[in-house]
């Protein structure tokens, strides 16, 4: 089925323009009047307020549109949660990652606990199509509990050494988390997050790509992605 292309019709500014800054936003550790300055920097006046309602209209729909690696049967799910303090109050962010960093799924939930743990890996299920070969977690015993109700056949490796790979996942987010002086609810931290970790897997390469070359090349790929996805190609 074809996807109809994203529409700017109405906006002063052209496509180029408009998912530079979204591009901008999400891809690096700028706040929103970073990238109003970086645009000012090029002679283009916008004010950090659009550039907000660019990110939260178009965002969802780029990410939409973004092709999704394909699961494989010998995928390994590393799953870790972080939390995050909003209005201060606690909330957790839960994630799962393959064996090359690529994030899956990320849910925030108020709970540390084994119903969070399954709604986890109930849509990991869901929207993977397929159990992984492994999965890994810390020594959270909800994890164990979640895996013997969802999918009780998949080995399952507990030791806080083996999970770097996920914990080391938390690290750009807790970044951006800084820059914007944390989220105002649950619900944008999750609008955040779908979006967020959806660009970086399309511009970071995986683990395996250690070249310079390789690392190149990837990059050249996934911004040629990004512009056909934005309509933003010259």
């Amino acid at each position: 089925m074809h996807t109809p292309a994203v529409s700017y019709k109405r906006h002063r500014f052209p496509p180029q323009i408009i998912t530079h800054a979204v591009w901008l936003y999400f891809r690096f550790p700028l706040s929103l009047r970073l990238v109003e300055e970086m645009l000012l920097e090029r002679g283009i006046v916008v004010s950090y307020e659009t550039i907000r309602r660019w990110a939260k209209k178009f965002g969802p729909d780029y990410v939409r549109r973004l092709r999704r690696k394909q699961p494989r049967g010998d995928d390994i799910w590393h799953l870790d949660e972080v939390a995050i303090t909003i209005a201060a109050r606690k909330h957790w962010l839960w994630r799962a990652v393959d064996q090359d960093g690529y994030v899956l799924d990320e849910i925030v939930q108020g709970r540390r606990n084994t119903k969070a743990a399954k709604r986890l890996l109930t849509r990991l299920l869901k929207k993977q199509g397929l159990a992984p070969k492994r999965m890994v977690t810390d020594k959270l015993r909800s994890y164990g509990a979640a895996r013997r109700q969802v999918m009780p056949n998949v080995d399952h490796r507990s030791h806080k050494g083996l999970n770097n790979r996920a914990e080391n996942s938390h690290v750009p987010l807790r970044k951006r988390e800084r820059m914007m002086q944390g989220f105002r609810s649950p619900g944008s931290l999750q609008r955040f997050v779908s979006i967020f970790s959806t660009v970086r897997n399309l511009f970071v390469p995986p683990s395996s790509q250690r070249s310079a070359f390789q690392i190149h090349l990837h990059r050249l790929n996934a911004m040629a992605a990004w512009k056909a996805v934005t309509g933003s190609l010259a």
